[in-house]
């Protein structure tokens, strides 16, 4: 860091200098026709290759031969007016590349040769060529810079995103930690509903379901049986009365609430269909189901058939457990 300090330290100061350049271009053309050996000085005096752009490269250098060609002194070669003929002819300046060219030809036709002028031409040349690989070598460093500065800001750039993919990713794993506890927490109430609907069906429902079918078996035998069948019946008008409710409630824990679904979907359901609907949620058989509504069994095949089509008429996309039960 501290040498690219240094680079910006040496643009800002070259640049400081170069700017004074144009000034001495100014006065020398100035003096071009009052005085052109003071002009052709001037343009000696300047220091080519601390120049900073090439249009004032080519502007000294169409100033620099028209002064030898004013002064009638002649050009050992024609790097130094070729510079503004390139530059002005690459730019489309029309009236400077003619100057330009004009100028070439004049100088080809000088015939005086100064040794003093000859050499301070050899040295423009000289500094013309540092000027080429000073600012071939600020070009390469510009780049260079820029190439960093790039550099820099793509890494900020990546950086900032996997920061960002980090913070996604925590708040994606913490919602999938949430989402688990979740599920967890769901399956431990769907366990315990399980628990309690098969503990109630293991204590009530499988007791009753078969004594109705003993019930159902012994109707119309000897009187040896009236004991079980007054048992059977005090079974079944408990499950009627009594654990009625309890069936309900269980239904409704352990099948999402079906029994308050179809009572807010259907609120002017029979008091005997709501009845037959507890108990087929409940799973019990067709005979059970006739002894507890005191129907046959033919009987209890067609409220289930015109119950089904009933509730048919309910389903749809948000309700579709109840069909799940016939």
């Amino acid at each position: 860091m501290r040498g690219l300090l240094y680079i910006v330290i040496l643009l800002v100061v070259t640049g400081c200098y170069s700017a004074s350049q144009p000034h001495a271009l100014d006065e020398a053309q100035r003096l071009m026709q009052s005085d052109p050996s003071a002009a052709l000085s001037k343009l000696n005096g300047v220091d080519v290759s601390q120049l900073n752009d090439s249009a004032t490269m080519a502007r000294w250098a169409l100033l620099y031969s028209e002064a030898l060609v004013v002064n009638r002194l002649a050009a050992p070669s024609d790097t130094i007016v070729d510079i503004a003929i390139d530059y002005y002819g690459r730019n489309n300046f029309t009236d400077e590349f003619r100057k330009a060219s004009r100028l070439k030809a004049l100088m080809h036709s000088a015939n005086d040769s100064n040794d003093l002028a000859t050499a301070l031409y050899l040295q423009k040349e000289k500094e013309f060529f540092l000027y080429k690989e000073r600012s071939t070598r600020r070009l390469h460093t510009v780049t260079g810079i820029f190439l960093l500065i790039v550099a820099v800001a793509v890494i900020l750039w990546m950086h900032q995103r996997i920061k960002l993919h980090m913070l996604r990713n925590n708040a994606l794993i913490a919602e999938a930690s949430g989402l688990k506890t979740q599920i967890e927490a769901r399956s431990g109430d769907i366990g315990r509903l399980e628990s309690k609907l098969q503990g109630l069906l293991e204590k009530r429902f499988a007791l009753i379901d078969s004594l109705c079918q003993t019930y159902y078996e012994s109707q119309g035998t000897k009187t040896e049986r009236k004991a079980i069948v007054d048992k059977v019946k005090s079974e079944i008008d408990a499950v009627r009365t009594v654990s009625f409710p309890e069936m309900e409630q269980v239904v409704n824990d352990c099948r999402n609430n079906l029994l308050v679904k179809v009572k807010e979907k259907y609120p002017h359901i029979k008091e005997s269909d709501y009845q037959l609907l507890v108990y087929l949620a409940g799973g019990l058989s067709t005979r059970t189901l006739s002894l507890l509504l005191d129907e046959s069994v033919d009987v209890v095949y067609k409220r289930k058939s015109r119950l089904k089509a009933r509730m048919k008429e309910l389903v749809s996309t948000d309700f579709p457990d109840v069909m799940s039960i016939f």
